[in-house]
This record gives C-alpha cells, sequence and structure tokens, in this order.
C-alpha cells in the first residue's frame, strides 16, 4: 500500500513538472511572438523604403555630401559611400562597399578605425531611429547626437592618431566579403532571414534576461549602476534596458526596450538619456567583433567609443541642470 501512495505521489510531482515547463514553455514562446511582432511591424515599412531609397540612388547623393566631411578626419573621400551605405542601410552593406574599395587604397590602421568608429555610432538610421522615437524619444534629437557625435568622435580619434602617431601602421583585414546577389528576389529573402533571426535572438533574451532576475544578477548591476547612473541623467529603473541595448544592439534589443520604455516605469528624460547613450554605444559585442575583422583597433571602435558616449551623456545631463544627484522621495515628483 505504501510502494502504491509512493508511486501516486512521484506520477503527481512529474505531472506537476511537466505542467510548470509547458506553462513556462507557453509564457515563452508567447512574450517572445508578442515582443517580435512589436519590432518586426516597425520593420518591415522600413526596409522597404530603404531599399526603394537605395534603389533611387539616395546612397550615392548621401555618399558626395559625405565626401567633404571624409578629409576633415582623414579619410579618402570614398569612405563616405562606405559611411553613406552604414547610414542608410547597416553595417554589414557597408562591410561588403568597404571591401571593394580597400583594394585600391593604402589606408593605416589608425584611418580604418576611425571609418569603423563613425560607422558604428551613425549606422542603421532609418530603422534605429524610428525604434527610438516608438520608445519614446525624439527622434531628430538622437539622430543629431548619433549624427555629431560620430563626427566629433572621428575627428577626435584621427586628431589624436595623427598628433601622437598611434596606430600608423599598413591595416590588415581579417577576412574577404563575397558581394551578395544582386536582385530583388535576394534582398527578400535576406529579410525574411533576418526576421527569423530577430524571432530567435529575441527569445534567447528574454530566456537570458529571466535568468539574470532569477540568479539577482540584474539585481546585482543595478546596485552597482545605482550610485552611477544619476550623472547621466537616469535612475536605477533605466539600468537593465540600458544594459540590453548596450550589449544586444537597438535593432535586436528593440522590441524589449519599446517594452520597457512604455510601460510607464521610467520618465520622459531617463528614457531619452538612456536612448541616446544607447545610440552611442549599442550592440558592444556584434558590431564590435565585425569592424575588429575589418581591420579596426579595439581601443577605438571599443574603449574609446564607450568612454566618448559616457562622456556626452554626462555633458547633456550636466547642461540640462538635472542628474547630478539621485532623486530623493521629495524630489522625485517633480521630476
Amino acid at each position: 500500500m505504501k510502494h502504491h501512495d509512493h508511486d501516486e505521489h512521484q506520477g503527481a510531482a512529474r505531472k506537476d513538472v511537466r505542467q510548470r515547463a509547458e506553462a513556462l514553455v507557453r509564457e515563452l514562446v508567447t512574450e517572445t511572438l508578442h515582443t517580435s511582432w512589436e519590432l518586426i511591424k516597425i520593420t518591415i515599412p522600413v526596409v522597404i523604403i530603404t531599399k526603394i531609397l537605395e534603389e533611387l540612388g539616395l546612397i550615392t547623393l548621401l555618399s558626395g555630401i559625405l565626401e567633404p566631411v571624409m578629409g576633415i578626419i582623414g579619410l579618402p573621400g570614398s569612405m563616405g559611400l562606405v559611411w553613406a551605405t552604414a547610414i542608410l542601410t547597416n553595417l554589414y552593406g557597408a562591410v561588403i562597399v568597404f571591401a571593394s574599395l580597400v583594394p585600391d587604397l593604402d589606408l593605416t590602421t589608425a584611418q580604418v578605425t576611425v571609418v569603423c568608429s563613425v560607422m558604428l555610432i551613425a549606422h542603421a538610421l532609418p530603422l534605429e531611429l524610428t525604434i527610438t522615437k516608438k520608445a519614446g524619444a525624439s527622434f531628430t534629437a538622437i539622430a543629431l547626437i548619433r549624427l555629431t557625435g560620430a563626427f566629433i568622435y572621428g575627428f577626435l580619434l584621427h586628431s589624436l592618431c595623427s598628433v601622437f602617431h598611434i596606430w600608423q601602421e599598413p591595416a590588415a583585414m581579417l577576412f574577404q566579403v563575397e558581394a551578395r546577389p544582386d536582385t530583388l528576389w535576394a534582398w527578400a529573402m535576406g529579410q525574411l532571414q533576418n526576421f527569423a533571426l530577430i524571432v530567435v535572438v529575441i527569445f534567447c533574451i528574454i530566456i537570458i534576461m529571466k535568468l539574470l532576475r532569477v540568479f539577482g544578477i540584474l539585481a546585482f548591476f543595478e546596485r552597482m549602476l545605482e550610485p552611477v547612473l544619476p550623472l547621466f541623467g537616469m535612475s536605477r529603473k533605466a539600468a537593465p534596458v540600458t544594459v540590453v541595448g548596450m550589449v544586444m544592439g537597438i535593432s535586436y534589443g528593440g522590441a524589449l526596450i519599446i517594452r520597457e520604455t512604455n510601460s510607464g516605469a521610467m520618465g520622459r528624460r531617463e528614457v531619452f538619456f538612456s536612448l541616446a547613450l544607447m545610440g552611442l554605444s549599442h550592440a558592444l559585442v556584434e558590431d564590435t567583433l565585425l569592424m575588429l575583422a575589418l581591420g579596426g583597433h579595439w581601443g577605438g571602435i571599443l574603449v574609446g567609443r564607450v568612454v566618448f558616449s559616457l562622456v556626452v551623456i554626462y555633458l547633456l545631463a550636466l547642461t540640462t541642470g538635472r542628474g547630478l544627484r539621485a532623486p530623493s522621495v521629495r524630489t522625485h515628483k517633480g521630476l
């Protein structure tokens, strides 16, 4: 009799575990599909419009405008086409253009680091600025911060490398990129693959975020960042979403960013500073590795860029006159 009761108890326990697992999977799938759709419904019209503009020659037009700017930051005029491609499409499109141009140029590591840095700060603007606007920050303000920030950082980096003769050796590109098939069908298939990848990445992000919360890692980082974030115009509530955007990127983390910023937990001001910081420094793993493969130096494309981004956001918070003290209970209402 006892043996029978024990078997029943084990069977009930297994059933309970199975039901909990099924409920967790349903929750993850539902959350992933909802979050992915929030991003994909923004992405679809933007990529179609961007493709039309590309076919109409807007990239070539923009590259002509950028040619004089390239000279100021120590780059040949042809790099204007590379940056224009990055601004209107994405980094991968710019990498293909760069790979086609670089054999005819004798670029130094410093020059490649500069062009990689300006692309990292200002790329995929039609898509990423649309996500930024949906999340609650000004489209125009963030665009201005990213474009101006890219130019200023490029100029500072070029000046430092020139004055101190840093990274003046010939650049070494670690891989060659094959041109993609230039057909509408190939483009459409590529976009479908991107959408599928977005869903997979968001699913992984959601799982990772849940695990980080369960094990208290997010809470640990929030406690670590709490004394620092007010310097950049943010409270501890901005920590998780800012980390997601900076590590995973605006395109992949965009849906989660929109969900969190629209939840009302963060004030409009800290939403702006969080998105501005993400705009200057995001996808710190994937994009940095891609630019390293192009021959950029990690000191410029990662360390220098993050330091520059933090300084810019600090100065923005400082000039508003509010951001140097953590809000107290008494002043919170007035923020």
